[in-house]
């Protein structure tokens, strides 16, 4: 049995086999109809969520299983003051495999050690969001063809956002990824992530903040949002908010083959007018996380494949 918490928790040759079999599963749907015919995921979310909840959703439902779960910490037992590690126990003798959003960091990690189902980490505060990170991988995948040599841009929240953690930690094993981090000063990407990571697999980076000058030398634009649930007062994180606007005319900076992602929602951080331009990929970046998630819980579950007609 085995719990996915990060992006390293799965080799390169892993991931490259759940991307592969999320393409397959995209190709041919109906293969996979009832590949999870019997079984069910638990969804357990202490914290909103639209797309990463329901696209768990919907991925087991298109395997053939079924869901069951919350998706408030006010509609569950926490309320009363029941533990992770007890919650992830109780789980484990009503589902086959869960799916675990928690504003704690470390939270989904605490259910795993009592949990005798696979653990899914689906976010936990700002630290990391693995499945996110895979539906990145498959979406830059399918849209470059290939990870190596690709100069990759952040903007945005960069200290409290775990999308951008996971995907900086998932990319630098690959050659000769370079990035620019575009941020103000105060939403700079965690020590840890500069000095633990990106320095310490020698990854060329550059701490930028204006997108402006960034734009013309990037392969994807990720654009994230300032989120308000992680800032402790009001005043900074209005101030912060409207920081960065990708708009219609910044685009023309950028390359024609530039691709922009996000993990979604967006606040105003995009203009609807970008939705039109084609290298605008975040809606179907969205689509293709059901389909990796699909993947990554037949891989979990490790249902026979060979068998699927």
């Amino acid at each position: 049995m085995r719990h996915l918490m990060s992006p390293m928790d799965l080799s390169v040759d892993e991931l490259s086999d759940i991307l592969d079999l999320a393409n397959d599963i995209e190709k041919n749907p109906k293969k996979y109809a009832h590949a999870c015919a019997g079984k069910k995921l638990a969804t357990l979310f202490y914290e909103p969520s639209t797309r990463t909840r329901l696209s768990f959703e919907a991925a087991m439902y298109n395997l053939g299983g079924n869901v069951l779960g919350f998706s408030s910490a006010d509609s569950s037992s926490a309320k009363k003051g029941e533990s992770v590690a007890d919650t992830a126990r109780m789980i484990s003798c009503y589902a086959d495999i869960c799916a675990m959003r928690h504003p704690k960091e470390g939270a989904p990690l605490v259910a795993s050690m009592t949990a005798s189902i696979p653990m899914i980490n689906a976010g936990d505060g700002g630290h990391q969001h693995p499945t996110q990170t895979l539906t990145d991988l498959l979406t830059i995948r399918n849209l470059k063809g290939h990870f190596d040599n690709l100069t990759i841009g952040l903007c945005g929240d960069l200290k409290f956002g775990r999308t951008v953690h996971s995907l900086i930690e998932a990319l630098v094993r690959y050659n000769n990824v370079k990035f620019v981090l575009i941020s103000p000063e105060e939403l700079r990407v965690p020590s840890y992530i500069r000095e633990d990571v990106l320095k310490r697999n020698g990854n060329e980076f550059t701490e930028v903040e204006r997108l402006e000058d960034a734009l013309p030398d990037l392969d994807i634009l990720y654009m994230t949002r300032v989120q308000k649930e992680r800032f402790f007062n009001e005043e900074d994180y209005v101030r912060m908010k409207d920081f960065y606007i990708l708009d219609k005319q910044k685009m023309e900076l950028a390359k024609p083959d530039m691709f922009v992602l996000h993990p979604l929602p967006r606040v105003n951080e995009i203009s609807v007018e970008v939705d039109a331009d084609p290298r605008a990929a975040y809606f179907r970046q969205a689509q293709f996380g059901v389909y990796v998630r699909m993947a990554l819980i037949l891989t979990l579950l490790e249902v026979d494949l060979s068998c699927l007609m």
